[in-house]
């Protein structure tokens, strides 16, 4: 039974229309299915979801067509690294998702139908199980901390009794001037302790750097891409 279901539907390496029609509404489904997935547990766009359905049919099609055709293969992959450089940086979780999308598309252009279901399904159950338990995710309460002092301002030491009391972690990443050198942007990677209050931490910053601007957010942006 398990071999019947990861067998391929070509015959002889010939695709007829009930072949194609068979792994191309495979295609979609699963193409559906990982865009389902993957927007329960991810910001997804629009434009996200729609690629996703639709890859694997695409894909699928054109490995039909190819077929064992070495010069059209070769077409092929160059047409498809074109790709790449019209599009922008993603996150590592849209890159895997496109490329579970193309793998799936390859199955199912092969007539594996069986294999692409359960690598579709497997490949989702696990993102979504890592998703939950938040895997890799760095401990504590990390933040990047942003402030502005004027320059008269020792920056060296000025906020570490602050950062004893609110923070268990606090490293000087980056110092630049600014508005012409009468001022310094500092930039910290700080760990709040878990009691931390917030506004408590920047009230007691803000008495201290003369009330100039603060700004303390997570850097989620950066470490999300590959």
């Amino acid at each position: 039974m398990f071999d019947s279901m990861m067998g391929t539907i070509l015959v002889n390496n010939t695709v007829t229309g009930g072949a194609f029609a068979a792994a191309s509404i495979c295609s979609l489904l699963i193409g559906l299915f990982i865009a389902w997935m993957y927007a329960r547990r991810n910001p997804c766009t629009n434009s996200l979801f729609i690629t996703l359905t639709l890859l694997p049919v695409i894909v699928q099609t054109v490995i039909m067509m190819v077929n064992g055709n070495i010069g059209a293969g070769v077409a092929t992959a160059g047409a498809f690294s074109l790709v790449r450089f019209r599009s922008v940086p993603g996150k590592g979780q849209e890159i895997t998702a496109i490329f579970l999308a193309m793998a799936a598309g390859l199955a199912t252009g092969m007539g594996y139908l069986g294999v692409a279901g359960l690598l579709a399904l497997g490949a989702m159950l696990i993102h979504l199980l890592l998703n939950t338990i938040h895997a890799g995710e760095a401990a504590g309460n990390i933040r990047v901390l942003r402030i502005t002092i004027p320059e008269d301002l020792d920056y060296e030491d000025v906020f570490d009794d602050i950062f004893r009391r609110f923070a268990s972690r606090a490293d000087l990443r980056e110092v630049r001037t600014a508005s012409m050198g009468s001022l310094y942007r500092l930039t910290y990677d700080i760990t709040l302790r878990p009691s931390c209050r917030t506004k408590e931490f920047l009230d007691e910053l803000r008495q201290r750097n003369g009330n100039l601007e603060i700004s303390c957010g997570r850097a989620a942006a950066a470490g999300e891409e590959l």
